[in-house]
């Protein structure tokens, strides 16, 4: 990625950011479903478990996580009574990794979704 594109894409993040200096991103409703999921980033991957999802973004715990500011992809199988549907969805998400944080002993991960795709 070029300067003048990131320098462009960080201009338009900051008009999303409110006065209040909180963020609209986490505005999303998040829900708190346990769900495995496999992450790959930088040729490695990840075995994963969400703690909860938005559509925004997910926070996940596992043995051991991406880096902080890795690109991921992953695939999550939403149960279809949260779906609303009559089969579980499956989603292919690709995203980034924001932040680390440790909860009680357990480090976890929290990741925007920049694209998904549903699998039909």
């Amino acid at each position: 990625m070029d300067v003048s594109h990131s320098e462009s894409r960080r201009s338009e993040l900051n008009q999303w950011k409110k006065a209040t200096g909180e963020n609209p991103l986490r505005s999303a409703v998040r829900f708190p479903v346990k769900l495995a999921i496999h992450v790959r980033a930088n040729n490695d991957e990840f075995e994963a478990v969400t703690e909860d999802i938005s559509a925004n973004g997910l926070l996940f715990v596992g043995d051991r996580l991406p880096h902080v500011d890795s690109v991921i992809e992953f695939t999550i199988e939403m149960p279809s009574d949260i779906m609303g549907s009559a089969n579980d969805v499956e989603i292919h998400c690709r995203g980034r990794v924001v932040r680390h944080e440790k909860q009680g002993n357990r480090e976890q991960a929290a990741a925007v979704i920049d694209e998904y795709y549903l699998k039909a």
